[in-house]
Protein backbone atom coordinates (compact mmCIF):
# COMPACT_ATOMS: atom_id res chain seq x y z
CA UNK A 1 0.00 0.00 0.00
CA UNK A 2 1.28 3.44 -0.97
CA UNK A 3 0.63 6.10 1.68
CA UNK A 4 0.10 9.82 1.02
CA UNK A 5 1.20 11.84 4.02
CA UNK A 6 -0.66 14.66 5.75
CA UNK A 7 0.83 18.11 6.24
CA UNK A 8 1.71 17.31 9.87
CA UNK A 9 3.36 14.04 8.87
CA UNK A 10 5.36 15.84 6.18
CA UNK A 11 6.57 18.30 8.83
CA UNK A 12 7.97 15.40 10.86
CA UNK A 13 9.50 13.79 7.78
CA UNK A 14 11.06 17.12 6.83
CA UNK A 15 12.61 17.48 10.30
CA UNK A 16 14.27 14.05 10.40
CA UNK A 17 15.43 14.26 6.79
CA UNK A 18 17.00 17.67 7.28
CA UNK A 19 18.90 16.23 10.24
CA UNK A 20 20.13 13.42 7.99
CA UNK A 21 21.24 16.01 5.45
CA UNK A 22 23.17 18.00 8.07
CA UNK A 23 24.90 14.88 9.41
CA UNK A 24 25.87 13.82 5.89
CA UNK A 25 27.41 17.26 5.36
CA UNK A 26 29.54 16.73 8.47
CA UNK A 27 30.59 13.28 7.29
CA UNK A 28 31.48 14.64 3.85
CA UNK A 29 33.82 17.11 5.53
CA UNK A 30 35.31 14.46 7.82
CA UNK A 31 36.07 11.96 5.06
CA UNK A 32 39.81 12.40 4.44
CA UNK A 33 42.94 10.32 3.94
CA UNK A 34 43.74 8.28 7.07
CA UNK A 35 40.22 8.44 8.52
CA UNK A 36 38.66 5.01 9.06
CA UNK A 37 35.11 4.15 8.12
CA UNK A 38 34.57 3.14 11.75
CA UNK A 39 35.45 6.69 12.81
CA UNK A 40 32.92 8.07 10.34
CA UNK A 41 30.34 5.68 11.73
CA UNK A 42 30.96 6.82 15.32
CA UNK A 43 30.70 10.46 14.25
CA UNK A 44 27.41 9.79 12.48
CA UNK A 45 25.88 8.11 15.52
CA UNK A 46 26.94 10.94 17.84
CA UNK A 47 25.49 13.57 15.51
CA UNK A 48 22.22 11.70 15.00
CA UNK A 49 21.66 11.21 18.72
CA UNK A 50 22.67 14.81 19.47
CA UNK A 51 19.93 15.86 17.04
CA UNK A 52 17.29 13.94 18.98
CA UNK A 53 17.06 10.97 16.61
CA UNK A 54 18.29 7.38 16.59
CA UNK A 55 20.16 5.51 13.84
CA UNK A 56 17.75 3.83 11.44
CA UNK A 57 20.14 1.25 10.01
CA UNK A 58 21.74 -0.02 13.21
CA UNK A 59 20.05 -3.31 14.06
CA UNK A 60 17.87 -3.22 10.94
CA UNK A 61 17.67 -6.86 9.86
CA UNK A 62 20.86 -7.36 11.88
CA UNK A 63 22.94 -4.62 10.24
CA UNK A 64 25.68 -3.71 12.75
CA UNK A 65 26.39 -0.03 12.09
CA UNK A 66 24.92 3.47 11.78
CA UNK A 67 26.10 4.18 8.23
CA UNK A 68 26.77 2.13 5.15
CA UNK A 69 30.31 3.02 4.06
CA UNK A 70 30.99 1.63 0.58
CA UNK A 71 34.49 2.26 -0.77
CA UNK A 72 35.52 2.13 -4.46
CA UNK A 73 34.08 -1.07 -5.99
CA UNK A 74 31.62 -1.47 -3.10
CA UNK A 75 28.18 -0.51 -4.38
CA UNK A 76 26.08 -0.38 -1.20
CA UNK A 77 25.89 -1.76 2.36
CA UNK A 78 29.60 -1.64 3.11
CA UNK A 79 30.12 -2.24 6.83
CA UNK A 80 32.31 0.33 8.61
CA UNK A 81 35.57 -1.04 10.00
CA UNK A 82 38.59 0.10 11.97
CA UNK A 83 40.66 -1.74 9.36
CA UNK A 84 39.39 0.38 6.46
CA UNK A 85 41.29 3.66 6.35
CA UNK A 86 40.49 6.01 3.48
CA UNK A 87 43.30 6.73 1.01
CA UNK A 88 43.97 9.50 -1.45
CA UNK A 89 42.07 8.73 -4.65
CA UNK A 90 39.35 6.59 -3.03
CA UNK A 91 35.68 7.28 -3.41
CA UNK A 92 33.25 6.42 -0.62
CA UNK A 93 29.48 6.19 -0.64
CA UNK A 94 28.03 7.19 2.74
CA UNK A 95 24.41 6.11 3.21
CA UNK A 96 22.68 7.36 6.35
CA UNK A 97 19.28 6.84 7.92
CA UNK A 98 17.66 8.19 11.09
CA UNK A 99 14.39 7.84 12.95
CA UNK A 100 12.73 10.61 14.94
CA UNK A 101 9.18 11.04 16.13
CA UNK A 102 8.08 7.84 14.45
CA UNK A 103 9.33 8.81 10.97
CA UNK A 104 12.42 8.02 8.93
CA UNK A 105 15.00 9.97 6.97
CA UNK A 106 17.35 8.50 4.38
CA UNK A 107 20.02 10.03 2.14
CA UNK A 108 23.36 9.15 0.59
CA UNK A 109 26.33 10.88 -1.00
CA UNK A 110 29.51 9.66 -2.66
CA UNK A 111 32.66 11.59 -1.79
CA UNK A 112 36.06 11.70 -3.45
CA UNK A 113 39.03 11.48 -1.07
CA UNK A 114 41.62 14.05 -2.03
CA UNK A 115 42.53 14.04 -5.71
CA UNK A 116 40.56 11.40 -7.60
CA UNK A 117 40.91 10.17 -11.15
CA UNK A 118 39.06 11.93 -13.98
CA UNK A 119 37.04 8.74 -14.53
CA UNK A 120 35.97 8.68 -10.89
CA UNK A 121 35.09 12.37 -10.99
CA UNK A 122 32.94 11.82 -14.08
CA UNK A 123 31.20 8.87 -12.40
CA UNK A 124 30.32 10.96 -9.34
CA UNK A 125 29.13 13.88 -11.43
CA UNK A 126 26.93 11.81 -13.73
CA UNK A 127 25.44 9.76 -10.88
CA UNK A 128 24.49 12.88 -8.93
CA UNK A 129 23.10 14.48 -12.08
CA UNK A 130 20.98 11.36 -12.69
CA UNK A 131 19.47 11.73 -9.21
CA UNK A 132 18.41 15.28 -10.05
CA UNK A 133 17.04 14.16 -13.41
CA UNK A 134 14.80 11.70 -11.53
CA UNK A 135 13.76 14.37 -9.01
CA UNK A 136 12.83 16.68 -11.88
CA UNK A 137 10.53 13.93 -13.20
CA UNK A 138 8.55 13.85 -9.92
CA UNK A 139 5.07 15.37 -10.25
CA UNK A 140 1.49 14.30 -9.55
CA UNK A 141 0.29 12.01 -12.31
CA UNK A 142 3.76 10.86 -13.38
CA UNK A 143 4.55 7.15 -13.21
CA UNK A 144 7.14 5.53 -10.95
CA UNK A 145 9.01 4.20 -13.99
CA UNK A 146 9.47 7.76 -15.29
CA UNK A 147 12.04 8.27 -12.52
CA UNK A 148 14.07 5.20 -13.39
CA UNK A 149 13.93 6.05 -17.07
CA UNK A 150 15.32 9.50 -16.31
CA UNK A 151 18.23 7.93 -14.41
CA UNK A 152 19.02 5.27 -16.98
CA UNK A 153 18.84 7.49 -20.03
CA UNK A 154 21.21 10.03 -18.46
CA UNK A 155 23.70 7.48 -17.10
CA UNK A 156 23.96 5.39 -20.25
CA UNK A 157 24.53 8.50 -22.36
CA UNK A 158 27.94 8.69 -20.66
CA UNK A 159 28.73 4.98 -21.00
CA UNK A 160 28.08 4.01 -17.37
CA UNK A 161 25.85 1.20 -16.08
CA UNK A 162 22.84 1.27 -13.76
CA UNK A 163 22.66 -1.32 -10.97
CA UNK A 164 19.52 -3.46 -11.23
CA UNK A 165 19.59 -5.43 -7.97
CA UNK A 166 18.99 -2.50 -5.61
CA UNK A 167 16.25 0.11 -5.90
CA UNK A 168 14.79 3.21 -4.31
CA UNK A 169 11.67 3.04 -2.20
CA UNK A 170 8.86 4.76 -0.44
CA UNK A 171 9.65 5.97 3.08
CA UNK A 172 7.68 7.27 6.04
CA UNK A 173 6.66 5.44 9.19
CA UNK A 174 8.84 2.56 7.94
CA UNK A 175 12.30 2.78 6.45
CA UNK A 176 11.23 0.88 3.34
CA UNK A 177 7.69 1.29 2.04
CA UNK A 178 5.95 0.93 -1.29
CA UNK A 179 6.55 1.72 -4.08
CA UNK A 180 9.85 0.25 -5.15
CA UNK A 181 11.69 2.62 -7.49
CA UNK A 182 14.05 0.93 -9.97
CA UNK A 183 16.70 3.13 -11.57
CA UNK A 184 16.01 1.82 -15.07
CA UNK A 185 13.15 0.90 -17.38
CA UNK A 186 10.68 2.31 -19.87
CA UNK A 187 8.62 5.38 -18.90
CA UNK A 188 4.87 5.38 -18.32
CA UNK A 189 4.66 2.29 -16.14
CA UNK A 190 3.93 1.51 -12.50
CA UNK A 191 1.91 3.42 -9.93
CA UNK A 192 1.00 7.05 -10.53
CA UNK A 193 2.61 9.59 -8.23
CA UNK A 194 0.26 11.60 -6.04
CA UNK A 195 0.67 14.62 -3.78
CA UNK A 196 1.84 13.55 -0.31
CA UNK A 197 3.82 10.51 -1.42
CA UNK A 198 7.37 10.40 -0.02
CA UNK A 199 10.10 8.67 -2.01
CA UNK A 200 13.75 7.79 -1.41
CA UNK A 201 15.32 8.03 -4.88
CA UNK A 202 18.80 6.51 -5.05
CA UNK A 203 20.65 5.78 -8.28
CA UNK A 204 23.59 3.36 -7.98
CA UNK A 205 25.87 3.57 -11.01
CA UNK A 206 28.93 1.54 -12.05
CA UNK A 207 31.91 2.66 -14.08
CA UNK A 208 31.96 -0.78 -15.73
CA UNK A 209 29.30 -3.43 -16.15
CA UNK A 210 26.03 -3.42 -14.20
CA UNK A 211 26.56 -6.75 -12.42
CA UNK A 212 27.04 -6.94 -8.66
CA UNK A 213 27.63 -9.64 -6.08
CA UNK A 214 27.25 -9.78 -2.29
CA UNK A 215 30.26 -10.72 -0.16
CA UNK A 216 30.33 -13.42 2.52
CA UNK A 217 29.41 -10.91 5.24
CA UNK A 218 25.89 -11.00 3.77
CA UNK A 219 25.75 -7.22 3.34
CA UNK A 220 28.51 -5.68 1.25
CA UNK A 221 27.63 -5.55 -2.45
CA UNK A 222 30.49 -5.02 -4.90
CA UNK A 223 30.71 -4.64 -8.66
CA UNK A 224 31.24 -8.03 -10.32
CA UNK A 225 34.05 -6.61 -12.45
CA UNK A 226 35.58 -4.63 -9.53
CA UNK A 227 34.95 -1.30 -11.28
CA UNK A 228 34.13 1.82 -9.26
CA UNK A 229 30.54 2.47 -8.16
CA UNK A 230 28.77 5.64 -7.00
CA UNK A 231 25.53 6.17 -5.06
CA UNK A 232 23.51 9.31 -4.37
CA UNK A 233 20.13 9.53 -2.62
CA UNK A 234 17.56 12.08 -1.54
CA UNK A 235 14.20 11.69 0.16
CA UNK A 236 11.59 13.79 -1.64
CA UNK A 237 7.91 14.59 -1.16
CA UNK A 238 5.55 14.80 -4.11
CA UNK A 239 3.92 18.25 -4.11
CA UNK A 240 1.38 19.93 -6.34
CA UNK A 241 4.26 21.70 -8.11
CA UNK A 242 6.68 18.75 -8.39
CA UNK A 243 9.10 17.61 -5.69
CA UNK A 244 10.34 18.98 -2.38
CA UNK A 245 13.76 17.62 -1.41
CA UNK A 246 13.32 16.85 2.28
CA UNK A 247 16.89 15.68 2.91
CA UNK A 248 18.69 18.82 1.73
CA UNK A 249 20.75 20.24 4.58
CA UNK A 250 20.14 23.79 3.35
CA UNK A 251 17.02 25.29 1.86
CA UNK A 252 19.07 26.75 -0.99
CA UNK A 253 20.68 23.46 -2.02
CA UNK A 254 18.14 22.67 -4.73
CA UNK A 255 18.92 25.91 -6.45
CA UNK A 256 22.66 25.20 -6.44
CA UNK A 257 22.52 21.59 -7.59
CA UNK A 258 24.65 20.33 -10.44
CA UNK A 259 23.02 19.92 -13.82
Amino acid sequence: MIVCRSASELDRLREVNQLVGHVLDHLRGAAAPGVTTEELDALAEREIRAGGAVPAFKGYKGYPATICASVNEQVVHGIPSAKTALREGDIISIDLGAKMGGFFGDSAVTVGIGRISPEAADLLRVTEESLWKAIEAVRPGARVSDLGHAVQSHVEKFGFSVVREFVGHGIGAELHEEPQIPNYGDPGRGPRLAEGMVLAIEPMVNLGDAGVKVLKDGWTAITADRSLSAHFEHTVAVTADGAEVLSSAAKASEGTRQQ
